[in-house]
Formats: structure tokens, C-alpha cells, sequence
């Protein structure tokens, strides 16, 4: 069967991953206060750079919303239209947004197969799991032993998201992660780590002050979900206006792991929305 895989725009994808691995977009929105409007729809560094900017000066922080289902029905419709035979739909964590139930909606309207999974996931380790998805279609797997054996690898820890904010305040006031007792990140220079838990929860678990610590933070979390050192990974740099910090993490990974691949993408409007500027961290999949 020929295959669709079909991403929200909250997973940050490479733009060159589009193509390579026959991947489609369904976008979330930005909704500012002044009833402006726009779709996360661009993958282009600059575009999302004016973006950046926008957000920094900002006097109050925009709202974001989900794809409506007409939007997933459209995006179905077109890959029925172009010869694919079934489709699969990685979702951001239903923990996070309401997008998994419009695409899940949207499917009861097709008789092809149309299987949607809640990640438990968000930003660019979605497409992590992406990659590895095509990876298994590609080796003759039927679709629903992909989904099977992506929701095993998801449990098994596979995939890992682990990065720190700059401005803590940002995922505060978005309303994705609750104050966490001893969690301030709106002071000088700190530095808050945060990874997605099993249950597709975006959590803090330290701060520190400088980036020399955060880098370390990062590297010491990783091996604590159960990257170990030593063992061959793919990676996926993630970054809100701060690819210098994901360059200097890299270095002090390459010195401790086999890299088999890496790709470096900014964050899209809606997550960057959240996070903040000055977001770096990895989309992380183990691969031995």
C-alpha cells in the first residue's frame, strides 16, 4: 500500500524531511489579540525569524488554536486524490492540544484505512518518530503493525524530548505546565530544563544559571531518561532564535555518543509560542 504520513505543525519537521520522507502538514493557528489571525504553515528559517522578532515585541502574548476537522479532511482528501492508499496521522499529546480528536474526527469521513496516534509527544521529535515510521513502511510493514510498533517504541523510550526555556514565564502563561513549587525562570539568566513525561506532559525537572549548565543539564537528563553514553542515536537540534546553544551541546554529544543522524529546525509559531525565545534542546531517537 502507498502511504501518507501526515503530521501537525507542532512537530517542527526539517523542512528538507518533507520530501524525503513523504510527509504533509496540517497547521495549527497563532490568534493574536488583536483578532489577527495565522496559520503555523512555514518552515522557512527567515519567515519564522520575522515571527521571532514579532513575538519578542509583543505587549501581550498571542493565543494558539488546533486544526479544525475540515482542515484534516482536506489534507486526507488531497493524499486519496494522489494515489495513496492509506494514511498515517502522528498528533501532538492530546495533553497539549485538542488537535488528535479533530484528526481522528476527520477520519470517520473515509473508507481507506486512516489510523491517528497521539504521540504523547510535541515539537520536533514527532518527527523523529516520523522517520522511523517511513523507516518500517518502507521495510514492507503493513500499517497497522507500524502503529503497533510505534506505540511500542514509544513506550519502551524510544524517543525522548528534553530542552530548557529561557523565559519560563512563556509556558506559565500559555497554561502547558503548572508553577511548579520552586520553578522561577523569569530571573536573570536561568535557565529551566524541561522534558515530556510518559504521559505526554511537558515537565520541569531543574534550574540552573548560565548556558555552560544548561548544556550540561540537558546532557545529564538525557542520560537519566536512559540515553545512555555510548549508544547510537539520531537527533533533531530544536531551537527558538538559538541555534548557538544547540551547536555547543552538540559538540560535547558528539563526544559521547555515535551520532547516526542529525538535522537542525526551528520552532514553528505555535511552539515557539509556548516556549519562549531562546528554546534550545533535541528531539532524541535511540536507535540500538
Amino acid at each position: 500500500m502507498k502511504t501518507k504520513i501526515i503530521l501537525d505543525s507542532t512537530s517542527d519537521i526539517p523542512k528538507n524531511w518533507l520530501e524525503k520522507y513523504d510527509i504533509d502538514i496540517v497547521s495549527l493557528h497563532v490568534n493574536w489579540p488583536n483578532d489577527e489571525s495565522e496559520p503555523d504553515d512555514t518552515r522557512d528559517e527567515e519567515e519564522l525569524k520575522e515571527f521571532y522578532e514579532k513575538l519578542s515585541n509583543a505587549e501581550q502574548l498571542p493565543k494558539t488554536s488546533q486544526p479544525s476537522i475540515v482542515q484534516f479532511q482536506e489534507a486526507y482528501k488531497k493524499a486519496i486524490d494522489n494515489g495513496y492508499d492509506s494514511i498515517l496521522v502522528l498528533t501532538i499529546s492530546t495533553k497539549m492540544s485538542g488537535t488528535y480528536n479533530s484528526a481522528l474526527l476527520a477520519s470517520q469521513e473515509f473508507e481507506i484505512p486512516i489510523k491517528v496516534i497521539d504521540t504523547k509527544m510535541a515539537s520536533s521529535v514527532i518527527a523523529n518518530m516520523a522517520r522511523y515510521a517511513r523507516e518500517l513502511l518502507e521495510s514492507g510493514m503493513d500499517l497497522d503493525d507500524v502503529v503497533e510498533q510505534l506505540q511500542i517504541a514509544r513506550e519502551n523510550k524510544k524517543f525522548h524530548a528534553i530542552f530548557f526555556v529561557s523565559d519560563f514565564d512563556f509556558l506559565v502563561k500559555g497554561g502547558r505546565v503548572s508553577r511548579f513549587s520552586g520553578f522561577v525562570g523569569n530571573l536573570l539568566k536561568i535557565k529551566v530544563g524541561i522534558f515530556i513525561n510518559k504521559d505526554g506532559e511537558m515537565i520541569p525537572f531543574d534550574k540552573v544559571r548560565g548556558y555552560k549548565k544548561a548544556y550540561n543539564m540537558i546532557l545529564t537528563k538525557m542520560e537519566e531518561e536512559g540515553v545512555k553514553i555510548g549508544k547510537k542515536i539520531g537527533l533533531i537540534g530544536i531551537h527558538c532564535n538559538a541555534k548557538e546553544h544547540v551547536e555547543e551541546m552538540l559538540k560535547l554529544i558528539r563526544e559521547r555518543y555515535k551520532l547516526e543522524y542529525f538535522e537542525m529546525s526551528n520552532t514553528g509559531k505555535v511552539i515557539s509560542t509556548h516556549v519562549g525565545i531562546g528554546m534550545a534542546g533535541f528531539g532524541i531517537e535511540i536507535l540500538e
